[in-house]
């Protein structure tokens, strides 16, 4: 099976870029099952679900088709660490059979949603386990992943975030992250690359899209540092998707932001991309 396509590779020009309203993020004053019909309004013709689980295959096929939103984006489910539910324990030696239940579930999930990518969150790095004893634990659950993955559509997403928003996070950097996908070697795998998560860690976000066009799955977007929408910190985004053009990125781009403006108009900002607005 081969992985989503996201480059061009048959014509000169660019693909369009493509907007998902990330639900986890956005339209956060309804209730989820509202927010899917709200991205549509916004004019969204796709988005992300991180968390899907609290709702059936069937209530969320539902939901979407009503909305006539695709659903492009799940996470694997969270988990009960310390009291708290966190979104990740891919990394823990001590969870593995709990991190393959979920990784089960969530390729049931995106198998019957039709959702073309599952992006597996890493986790931060257990108390008491060495980060080499995590890393090592990771690898080897993305290689089982991997493998149970294989005969599908789905991509696997493995996703750096910066250690301040997400102190002890396992993935942190570009090359990290690329790191696991060589030597996994999988098609099924690639790289859910996070443009805030990236500038807040290392900076050089176009140098390092450019580098790692080949391995790039998804993209997602928030304005730094303050995690808010594109045009309100410190990045030019002109810049960045002028990038994506160049490398010829035809996937989708997630819109994983805290909105300043109210609902309606937080998206404003899409009316100057050119290409598709969604």
């Amino acid at each position: 099976m081969t992985p989503t396509t996201v480059r061009a590779t048959t014509s000169q020009e660019p693909p369009p870029l493509r907007f998902a309203a990330n639900l986890k993020w956005l339209f956060t004053d309804l209730p989820m099952p509202e927010r899917f019909a709200a991205a549509a309004a916004a004019g969204f013709r796709a988005v992300e679900c991180p968390n899907p689980y609290g709702y059936s295959v069937a209530s969320l096929e539902r939901m979407v088709a009503a909305a006539g939103v695709a659903m492009v984006l799940i996470n694997t489910p969270p988990a009960s660490v310390d009291g708290q539910m966190r979104t990740g324990i891919a990394c823990d030696p001590r969870r593995r059979g709990e991190f393959k239940d979920g990784v089960e579930r969530g390729l049931e999930y995106a198998t019957g949603l039709g959702v073309p990518m599952l992006h597996i969150v890493a986790g931060t790095v257990p108390e008491g386990v060495s980060f080499d004893r995590a890393w090592a634990e990771f690898l080897l659950n993305i290689a089982w992943a991997a493998d149970v993955a294989k005969d599908t559509e789905i991509s696997l997403l493995v996703e750096p975030q910066n250690d301040t928003s997400s102190p002890g996070f396992l993935l942190t950097t570009q090359t990290q992250a690329a790191t696991v996908i060589d030597a996994i070697g999988s098609d099924r795998l690639g790289l859910l690359f996070d443009v805030f998560h990236a500038q807040m860690q290392e900076g050089g976000v176009s140098v390092k899209l450019k580098e790692l066009a080949p391995v790039l799955r998804h993209v997602q977007i928030a304005d730094a540092p303050d995690r808010t929408e594109p045009g309100t910190g410190e990045l030019s985004w002109p810049h960045v998707f002028g990038v994506l053009r160049e490398i010829g990125y035809g996937g989708w781009i997630g819109c994983e932001y805290s909105a300043t403006k109210p609902r309606g108009a937080h998206a404003e900002w899409l009316t100057s991309i050119e290409g598709d607005r969604v």
